[in-house]
């Protein structure tokens, strides 16, 4: 299986997932009508709101007949980003739908041309080393994302920092 499963085409349509116990699942950019749907499933799973209206052009859905089953979000800030409300609707887990999105992630941060990825965890520190993070202190994020909200306010101090530096773009 490919490390990407859908990868957009040019015109920002997707293919759907090639994910055999997903079917019908594709990935696509969010869209403003998302929205609603995307602070549900955050506030099912216990993710913050904060920054996400401000973030929202910039995460990724999952989408099956219509209705949103994932969503990824990248909160861009400089050269670097905020991978952030990565969160899977309950029937949809356990089928690799969490690691398309943040794969899917990944890629738009790397065809950004971004530094590197940054996040905040209380409870997937085990699951991100998987495509790259790697624990860091607080006191090594670059400012402009220490200044989100979810640095800021969201998250508590207790949680644990990742950060996965991206792969230069030819």
């Amino acid at each position: 299986m490919p490390l990407h499963p859908a990868i957009p085409d040019a015109d920002m349509t997707t293919r759907p997932l090639a994910l055999d116990d997903a079917p019908g699942v594709r990935l696509r950019p969010a869209r403003a009508a998302d929205l609603s749907a995307v602070e549900r499933l955050l506030e099912a799973n216990h993710l913050p709101l904060d920054g996400v209206r401000e973030a929202f052009p910039s995460f990724v859905v999952a989408e099956s007949d219509d209705a949103v089953v994932g969503v990824a979000g990248l909160e861009v800030c400089g050269g670097d980003a905020l991978l952030r409300s990565v969160a899977v609707a309950d029937e949809w887990r356990s089928r690799g739908l969490g690691r398309a999105l943040v794969a899917r992630v990944i890629s738009d941060a790397e065809a950004r041309g971004l530094h590197a990825l940054y996040l905040l965890t209380t409870t997937a520190d085990r699951y991100f080393p998987s495509f790259g993070f790697h624990r860091i202190a607080r006191d090594e994020v670059p400012a402009p994302i220490l200044a989100t909200k979810e640095f800021r306010e969201a998250c508590p101090e207790s949680a644990t920092v990742m950060c996965r530096e991206c792969a230069a773009t030819p």
